[in-house]
Order: structure tokens, then C-alpha cells, then sequence
């Protein structure tokens, strides 16, 4: 009796344990979608993991920098064992997040903090996702910071195709001044002419058409 008395109170308390940890997930992930930083503070404090993601596969900070919540990204970043390299199912860094929004203040903060500019395994970089979104200025910074100018994605994409594309005029000069190739081709044979062209942007293709070379 005695025994089974025992395994009926371990029993108990793993299942108690295992509903506290469920509610403070659910309690974590509702503050961070409210930019309720005081929530996420004091759950941290009591020992929750800032690295847990959600039922999507997403971090805390990548959410907090999607949805522009500063107050929930500082206190997030405070924390002594953030993991700025974690990556969602496509390979998404907060970093990028960051640069595809244009949050130029929350980039410069993570590179502070140790942030890669691109993968050591190659893929996507930080400079893709800025040069996409609508910020020229975040460009700048990550040209500034170092970032490779012609790293390609998985499909042979440049920073200089994606801002032809989908982003600014002014980054694609920011990258031209900088240095990118106009010449290269990705995977389907298209160069950031060909971006250009495809968004609609004919004076802009009309510029960055390769330069005959030669007599």
C-alpha cells in the first residue's frame, strides 16, 4: 500500500509539473505576441528557456522583431543564454527578420550582440532579406558591417537581384556603389536586370543591363 501510495505522489507531481510548464509556454508566447514584456521578464527570471518556440517552429525573438514589439525584443536580448543564431524551418535568423523589416536600431543591436551577417554554410543572408524590404538604410549598415555583397541563396539569388525585385531604388544603388556584380545569374539564369524587369521596372532593368565589355 505504502508503495502505491508513493507512486500515485510521483505521479502526481510530474503531471503537475508538466501542466506548470504548459502554462507558463502558453503564458510566454501570449505575452510576446502582446509586447507584454513584464510577463516575459518575470518568466524568465523563474528559469523559462528564451530559446522555446512556438507551435510553428518560431522563436520569441523572431516573432517580437516580425511584429515590431521592442519592449518584448530588449527584454529578450537581456537574457544571458538568447541564442541569436537559431533558425525557424526555412533557415530564418532574427537578424533577418530584423533586416527584412527595415529595423535598422534592432540590427545594429544584434550584430553588437554577436549576430552572423550570413551562414559559414552559405544560403541566405541577412543582406537578402534587407535588400528585399524597404528600409536602404539597413542596407547600408549591413555593406558597412561587412556583409558578402554576392553571397548566393540555395537558388543562386544575390542581394543585388532581391533589391531589384522587391526593394528600394536606392538600395540597388547602395550595392552597385558598393560593389555588387550585375553580371551574375542564378539558378534560372536571371540576373537582377531580369528582377527588375520581371517587378516592372523597365528603367531600372534599363540600368542595371550587364555593360558590354570590349572594343
Amino acid at each position: 500500500m505504502k508503495l502505491w501510495l508513493k507512486l500515485v505522489v510521483q505521479v502526481a507531481l510530474v503531471l503537475g509539473i508538466s501542466s506548470s510548464h504548459a502554462g507558463a509556454y502558453d503564458d510566454f508566447f501570449r505575452a510576446v505576441a502582446l509586447d507584454d514584456d513584464t510577463t516575459v521578464t518575470a518568466l524568465l527570471q523563474r528559469g523559462f528557456d528564451p530559446n522555446s518556440r512556438d507551435d510553428k517552429g518560431q522563436s520569441a525573438l523572431y516573432l517580437a522583431l516580425r511584429h515590431g514589439h521592442d519592449r518584448v525584443t530588449e527584454a529578450l536580448l537581456a537574457h544571458p543564454q538568447l541564442a541569436l543564431e537559431q533558425r525557424n524551418a526555412a533557415g530564418e535568423t532574427a537578424l533577418m527578420m530584423a533586416a527584412l523589416r527595415g529595423r535598422r536600431v534592432w540590427v545594429e543591436r544584434l550584430l553588437d550582440k554577436g549576430a552572423a551577417l550570413a551562414p559559414a554554410e552559405g544560403g541566405w543572408t541577412a543582406l537578402h532579406y534587407a535588400a528585399s524590404g524597404p528600409d536602404a538604410a539597413t542596407v547600408a549598415l549591413l555593406v558597412q558591417r561587412g556583409a558578402p555583397l554576392d553571397s548566393r541563396s540555395p537558388n543562386g539569388s544575390t542581394a543585388l537581384m532581391m533589391a531589384a525585385g522587391y526593394g528600394p531604388d536606392a538600395a540597388v544603388d547602395l550595392l552597385l556603389a558598393a560593389g555588387a556584380d550585375r553580371t551574375l545569374r542564378n539558378q534560372r539564369a536571371l540576373t537582377a536586370a531580369d528582377f527588375a524587369r520581371g517587378a516592372g521596372r523597365e528603367a531600372l532593368a534599363q540600368r542595371l543591363a550587364p555593360r558590354p565589355t570590349g572594343p
